[in-house]
């Protein structure tokens, strides 16, 4: 079982920056992959980033300005968030899998408003 924990989200004017962390229980060189989803207010969850030890992916709406990374040692993934804009605000999760299992963290805010 994983434990996902996320924290940074917050308010930023447009055009600034935020970085998410995700948190895992145990040690994340066991998960095959990791990443973030978010939804906004009326629409589904949307895939943003995820990362694998080898590979990274972005959604298009968000390539050239998120950067997803990972410290194993901490078991930490990270989300940078540059040159935010009003239609990222959304509640942003982490997520994994494991032995068939899908697992989600309770979802951070970010709200992209001047």
């Amino acid at each position: 079982q994983v434990q996902l924990v996320e924290s940074g989200g917050g308010l930023v004017q447009p055009g600034g920056s935020l970085r998410l962390s995700c948190a895992a229980s145990g040690s994340i060189l066991r998960l095959p992959a990791m990443g973030w989803y978010r939804q906004s207010p009326g629409k589904e969850r949307e895939w943003v980033a995820s990362i694998t030890s080898g590979s990274t992916n972005y959604a298009d709406s968000v390539k050239g300005r998120f950067t997803i990374s990972r410290d194993n040692a901490k078991n930490t993934v990270y989300l940078q968030m540059n040159s935010l804009k009003p239609e990222d605000t959304a509640v942003y999760y982490c997520y994994t899998f494991l032995n068939a299992m899908n697992y989600w963290g309770k979802g951070t805010l970010v709200t992209v408003s001047s």
